[in-house]
């Protein structure tokens, strides 16, 4: 993220509230995104690829803490901050065990909520850091990250840079429904010039052939009806 800002999705019923964290934010050198509702939040993260989610605990039409499991029980693994207006311990145990990484009762300083969310996002940068490397195993399959190189029963496969971009990419968000322009930016490859949601297509349409035994009833990536796809070791 040092040639982007980071990009903060703030989920609250209250205009005021969202507005002030959105200047605040914004004057912090954060890219803030802002939604009334949890109602189809996964669509707007699938959309906006926020690098970490501000939702509130309690709206009118829901529950934040369950909205957050279900984003869990999808396998959107996006850093989650929950606000809350009863500071109760109860309250922050259904959260956390809702799987959100962070839990801040109203009313709060923003400098409070800034702090947070640096440090979650420091947490989170960590745990990739150890990961991204290591090499991934699926089936007789290992994708080795750091040497670009796919081998099958130590076998190794030959694939296009654009095709190990998107298996990277794949790759790096086991079980994690991806659009195809979340796709796009993530496999970008700038030797092969623009590309569009049917080169992605395409793409996978490839690298199935080069991996799944039916390409036509894909095991590894699989088509999401209306999103895109997901890799599923």
């Amino acid at each position: 993220m040092e040639n982007a800002l980071v990009k903060v999705l703030v989920v609250d019923d209250d205009p005021a509230l969202r507005q002030l964290l959105a200047d605040y934010l914004n004057r912090h050198h954060y890219d803030t995104l802002l939604a009334p509702d949890a109602s189809d939040l996964p669509a707007r993260i699938q959309r906006y690829a926020p690098d970490l989610v501000v939702l509130d605990r309690m709206m009118p039409d829901g529950d934040g803490a369950e909205a957050c499991r279900r984003l869990r029980q999808q396998g959107e693994d996006i850093p989650v901050i929950l606000l809350t207006g009863r500071d109760e311990t109860v309250d922050r145990v259904i959260g956390l065990e809702a799987g959100a990484d962070d839990y801040l009762g109203k009313p709060f300083d923003p400098r409070e909520l800034l702090a947070r969310i640096e440090a979650v996002l420091r947490r989170k940068k960590g745990a990739s850091a150890l990961t991204k490397d290591r090499p991934v195993a699926f089936g007789p399959f290992v994708f080795d990250p750091a040497t670009r190189q796919l081998h099958k029963d130590q076998e190794p496969i030959r694939l296009t840079g654009g095709e190990v971009n998107l298996l990277e990419a794949l790759v790096n968000n086991p079980g994690k429904p991806l659009s195809r322009e979340r796709l796009l930016a993530l496999a970008r490859d700038d030797d092969e010039g623009e590309r569009n949601d049917r080169a992605i297509d395409i793409a996978v349409l490839r690298l199935r052939r080069a991996i799944e035994d039916d390409p036509k009833q894909p095991r590894w990536i699989q088509t999401v009806w209306g999103v895109g796809y997901r890799f599923s070791p």
